[in-house]
């Protein structure tokens, strides 16, 4: 049996593929192209068993599917991604030998300066760096990517997405952020109003932006059409408490139920609020059609 071919490897969880996230992907992708070698990313699934997310489970920042296909699109050929509930308890050594050396056959490996593996984390990038040069791989680490002097990084884009900050997250993401999620049947009741919405449930384990109304984009088979987007209870036309996503799609008509839609949130209009019946809210969904509509012709 032939043995395959090494690989450039690109190393981390990369939640949210942020912009340092990128930069460590993009040099992998450099070093393949320098020696002819195929790019090849390791990550983790299992998200909320990650020492960093403490148990809680509103953190992710992208659904794994988004992850894996952005990670293709910046060049990565091969994904290797383990399920870390399953890893976890493996030394820093073993974890080298057996997924660096042993699944990806590693030539050349690159990890961002906070890169962490092993067994509680024990494993740092000089620690790598030292196994790597034991066992004849290339090693380059990437120092942090900072936006006007500021360290990018996912916590930091989670508490801009929980403010509302839609517009900065997608900065430091370098990419507006969204969610591509199934459009389920709702209550029909802004399809009476003159505005029909497409319904969706963000997931447990993903962040959650601050309720109220945003300025976004969707996009429908290949197509990207303005609109509108609501997160949260819906005070004035629900008795209940169940968070929701509605977003109005300007110029679409069709059914998308079942389909997986993604809404991109490009800016933060206002919080949610209750109002004095539907007559109240539809006037304020007007005002909110014409603020979006404004948006886009001063960008356009």
């Amino acid at each position: 049996m032939s043995r395959k071919i090494k690989t450039a490897a690109a190393l981390g969880f990369f939640d949210g593929l942020h912009m340092g996230h990128k930069a460590v992907i993009n040099r992998a992708v450099a070093a393949g192209e320098r020696l002819g070698l195929p790019v090849s990313v390791l990550t983790f699934s299992g998200e909320p068993d990650l020492p960093k997310f403490e148990g809680r489970r509103d953190m992710c920042l992208m659904t794994f599917g988004d992850k894996t296909e952005m990670m293709h699109q910046c060049g990565a050929e091969h994904i290797a991604a383990y399920d870390f509930s399953r890893i976890k308890g493996l030394s820093p050594e073993k974890f080298f030998k057996k997924m660096i050396l042993g699944d990806l056959d590693a030539g050349y490996v690159v990890c961002g300066e906070d890169f962490h593996f092993g067994k509680g984390g024990a494993g740092d990038a000089e620690l790598l760096g030292k196994l790597c040069e034991n066992s004849g791989v290339e090693f380059e680490v990437v120092p942090a990517y900072k936006i006007d002097g500021v360290t990018v990084s996912s916590s930091c884009i989670r508490e801009l997405i929980r403010s509302g900050n839609v517009e900065k997250a997608s900065e430091m993401l370098g990419h507006p952020m969204s969610y591509t999620l199934t459009v389920h049947h709702g209550k029909t009741i802004g399809h009476a109003m003159g505005f029909p919405t497409i319904n969706q449930r963000i997931p447990d384990y993903m962040v959650r932006p601050k309720y109220g109304v945003y300025v976004s984009r969707t996009t429908i088979g290949g197509k990207t059409y303005r609109s509108m987007t609501d997160i949260g209870v819906k005070p004035t036309v629900v008795s209940d408490t169940r968070e929701t996503m509605e977003t109005h799609i300007i110029g679409y008509e069709g059914d998308l139920y079942g389909d997986k839609v993604k809404v991109e949130l490009i800016s933060f209009m206002r919080d949610e609020k209750r109002f004095d019946g539907l007559a109240a809210l539809k006037e304020q969904l007007s005002a909110d059609l014409e603020t979006v509509q404004s948006y886009f012709e001063s960008i356009s």
